[in-house]
């Protein structure tokens, strides 16, 4: 429903019907863009970039550290795993009601800029968060030149 009540710029208004338009085709939450993923992408993540480096926050809780893999390759990040399932499997005496939380391998790839500095990365766990830190090169950073 489009909001009458307070005016909307242009680009508002254009977004407002590109998603009233993707739910009456039943495209919701697919991609947007070209960068974009499919809703339910995990794990989810965050990207930002500091002065000194590139941090990548991916939400993943409830997994071991020692299944999570993290390389980079070409100035791709590409962070892999498994999660175990929280139900036992599928017997006579095990009902299923709802099964929201897939289990599995899972895979997300983010592609850093060329600034990076690959041999200076650093990887925590903790609390259901990953976070990746990869520093950017000396020549990214930026210098203060004395004047004479």
């Amino acid at each position: 429903m489009i909001d009458t009540l307070r005016p909307q710029s242009l680009f508002d208004q254009l977004e407002t019907m590109q998603r009233l338009l993707a739910r009456s085709f039943g495209a919701e939450g697919a991609p947007g863009g070209i960068r974009a993923v499919g809703y339910g992408a995990f794990p989810e993540i965050n990207v930002g970039r500091t002065p000194t480096s590139v941090e990548v926050f991916a939400f993943a809780p409830g997994l071991d550290a020692s299944t999570l893999d993290v390389t980079i390759e070409r100035n791709v990040l590409k962070i892999s795993g498994a999660r175990s399932a929280a139900i036992p499997k599928r017997d006579a005496q095990v009902q299923l009601y709802a099964n929201e939380r897939p289990d599995g391998g899972f895979s997300r790839a983010v592609s850093l800029p060329d600034d990076v500095d690959p041999l200076k990365v650093e990887a925590t766990y903790r609390d259901g968060v990953l976070r990746v830190s990869v520093a950017l090169s000396a020549a990214a950073q930026p210098q203060r030149i004395a004047v004479q």
